[in-house]
């Protein structure tokens, strides 16, 4: 029930001594400033790092042949193989819970010699035979036509999609792409779509100069046959890409007589494992702001208990005349109990506002300076303001307590006496 004369104490009992309640509300507001302000730079941190996986589906791993280290079934040690598309197929019919199988294939380019012709303009761009499927596992925006479908696959069409480096490298501004040709490694190809990275994974700029061919165009243009240089591979959701690894390595060894035992024959990236690495660091990081912000805030609740006891001392002949008029103890520990509760969270909401204003100003500084490797959007969701709220009216219980129970432990007769 709302009491005016309880909030018209409060107020005379805060102002009463202005220079102490600034610096006691100071301690509190300083205490949940430095939480959330923790919490947001370790998001921002969180974030940055993140963004390096960019919209890839990060329950996947990439997988590769490399030399083997053991001699196995008459073969030498140091052979090289290559996977098969047949491999494919066996993975998927042999392997559960795999949502996506892959194969790629790669045409080098990138800073390197001008492999990608178009009238007189040429340009050095990465070149990727894939099937129409990884475009789920690597989410990208169509700016313009298609990605690569089926029917390109069955028909061997010389169709591609380009990323929006290779449209600014090879055609003028403003220029119709769809439609076009270009010539990559002396080979016309139609363009039939555009695209850009939704987020950037790794090096924004190669992903930008990259231009999609059907896989089955790419092995005949540029004479790989059946070969498949590496393959992306997603588990199905629930399922942890890293629990199957071993069971499509061992497939993998069975078919291409490969020592049960060489681990290094295969190579792989296991992008689940590692996005599971940096989430437990950040899950971690994330308590020790939580930690370090209740240590400090906590700083700021004993002063306020400790000026809680000074106020109930000075206050000691007021309190005897009103149990002699007949308060009830609870009626003064409640008395006590508001007063704490109300500096605390009047305080600790003035730390959350300025809280609030730095996070916003370390944003627009973001937004207009670019942006910082490793680090994107600082900010707290309203889970950590409402735990903050909580930590406040907790806080202020505690700060309020012992005061609280000294003050109810008073004799009216004893507290009259004290002058």
């Amino acid at each position: 029930m709302f009491s005016r004369d309880r909030w018209d104490e409060i107020l005379e009992a805060l102002n009463a001594n202005k220079v102490r309640t600034f610096l006691t509300a100071f301690g509190v507001a300083w205490g949940i400033f430095i939480l959330v302000v923790l919490l947001a730079l370790t998001n921002g941190l969180k974030n940055g790092v993140l963004k390096d996986f960019g919209d890839f589906a990060t329950n996947s791993m990439f997988m590769w042949t490399q030399g083997t280290s053991k001699p196995y079934k008459g073969l030498p040690k140091g052979r090289y193989f290559n996977y098969k598309i047949d491999d494919v197929a066996a993975i998927k019919s042999q392997v559960p819970n795999l949502k996506y199988v892959s194969p790629r294939n790669q045409l080098g380019g990138f800073r390197g010699a001008n492999n990608v012709i178009r009238g007189t303009k040429t340009g050095a761009f990465e070149i990727y035979g894939d099937y129409p499927e990884y475009i789920k596992q690597q989410p990208m925006d169509i700016l313009q036509g298609r990605f690569i479908s089926y029917s390109d696959i069955e028909a061997k069409r010389k169709i591609c999609v380009v990323g929006t480096g290779v449209v600014k490298g090879l055609y003028d501004k403003n220029e119709d792409v769809l439609g076009t040709y270009i010539k990559i490694n002396g080979v016309n190809f139609l363009v039939v779509g555009t695209f850009k990275m939704s987020n950037s994974q790794g090096d924004g700029e190669q992903e930008a100069s990259t231009i999609y061919i059907p896989f089955t165009t790419f092995g005949q243009a540029f004479n790989r046959g059946e070969n498949v240089g590496w393959m992306a591979i997603t588990a199905v959701d629930g399922v942890p890409i890293t629990s199957v690894k071993a069971q499509i390595f061992d497939l993998m060894k069975s078919r291409h007589k490969v020592h049960p035992e060489d681990d290094r024959a295969i190579g792989h990236f296991d992008l689940s494992e590692q996005f599971a690495r940096i989430s437990g660091l950040f899950s971690i990081l994330t308590i020790v702001g939580y930690f370090v912000g209740i240590l400090v805030l906590a700083s700021g609740i004993i002063g306020i208990n400790n000026i809680m006891l000074i106020v109930v001392k000075e206050r000691t002949k007021e309190i005897g005349v009103r149990r002699a008029l007949g308060a009830t103890p609870w009626m003064i520990k409640g008395q006590i109990l508001h007063e704490s509760l109300v500096l605390t969270i009047l305080s600790g909401m003035v730390g959350v506002s300025f809280a609030a204003l730095v996070i916003w100003g370390l944003n627009a500084i973001l937004d207009n300076a670019g942006p910082v490797e490793n680090f994107a959007n600082p900010s707290v969701s309203m889970q950590v303001v409402f735990v903050a709220l909580i930590i406040l009216i907790v806080s202020g219980l505690l700060a309020g307590l012992i005061p609280a129970n000294r003050a109810t432990k008073m004799k009216p007769v004893d507290a009259l006496r004290i002058e």
